[in-house]
């Protein structure tokens, strides 16, 4: 494995980065790895703003497309979820190049999005997992130490666990993304992955809901299993739902037929560990 300095592309295809964010993590950087720290490159698209999003539709579509294409970049880092990143326009994934094929994408949330289609593609290597901003929530150094460890150094130790064996095949999710990308005619096969998924700030009904709609899709009904992150911030319901996430769950598994593999160390916090795409290559 070559020593040189990784060079990790920051855009933010959907909601916009906090002006503060680039010198947090880069001086982050810095305390962890002294002169073998990565170069990280905050594209100025980052920082724009059209309404709700980090730019119009077109410029974060351009600013992923530049990056992913750059050959000077290791790592495309997504900056932060929100949404927006579904709009960016489609036709963007036939026009990535051969260095596009080569990188590490990593992001989760609304990312997930960009994560399946590249999946779906066969382009690059995508992974759910910590993104700069999360340095601006309560303990987020942690998370992007974890983050900063594995596009750096491709350190194991922030892996969820369940992910770092070898053999199986992974995919992680926020529930209700994972709704939307198994509407889409290009969902990715996720037969014989185990699927991970979280969610935040969904009542307890919503996420049955969600859980209902996904374990009816084919592609999830061929997994291998389900394994349930954290739910957090749910709002509390008029009546009670009287159901736990993980009580939901286990039912929805049940009903479709795929085996519920517990809980996974994957969530919209401090502790969200690391998941990469595909087929796990540790013991």
């Amino acid at each position: 494995m070559s020593n040189a300095r990784k060079k990790i592309a920051v855009v933010a295809p959907a909601s916009r980065v906090a002006p503060e964010t680039p010198e947090k993590v880069t001086a982050l950087a810095a305390t962890l790895f002294g002169d073998a720290a990565p170069e990280i490159h905050f594209h100025p698209q980052c920082f724009l703003s059209s309404g709700h999003f980090a730019g119009t539709d077109a410029e974060r579509g351009a600013a992923f497309l530049e990056a992913a294409n750059d050959p000077s970049f290791d790592a495309v880092w997504f900056g932060r979820g929100g949404y927006g990143s579904g709009r960016i326009d489609e036709g963007l994934y036939a026009r990535l190049n051969a260095a596009a094929r080569e990188k590490t994408y990593l992001g989760y949330s609304d990312l997930g999005f960009v994560l399946a289609r590249l999946y779906a593609e066969k382009i690059g290597k995508p992974v759910h997992g910590p993104m700069p901003s999360d340095i601006n929530r309560p303990g987020g150094e942690a998370a992007v130490s974890r983050a900063l460890a594995f596009l750096a150094k491709n350190e194991a130790s922030g892996r969820e666990p369940a992910a770092r064996t070898s053999g199986r095949k992974f995919a992680a999710f926020n529930l209700t993304i994972l709704v939307h990308v198994l509407a889409a005619p290009w969902a990715p096969d996720l037969s014989d992955h185990v699927i991970m998924v979280e969610e935040i700030s969904e009542h307890h009904y919503r996420i049955d809901r969600a859980f209902g709609a996904i374990m009816a899709n084919p592609r999830v009904k061929a997994a291998a299993g389900i394994m349930l992150g954290r739910c957090g911030d749910i709002p509390p319901n008029d009546p009670a739902f009287e159901k736990t996430e993980e009580d939901i769950a286990q039912y929805w598994c049940a009903r479709a037929g795929v085996p519920y593999l517990g809980r996974a160390d994957i969530g919209h916090d401090a502790d969200n560990k690391i998941v990469p795409f595909g087929a796990s290559l540790l013991v």
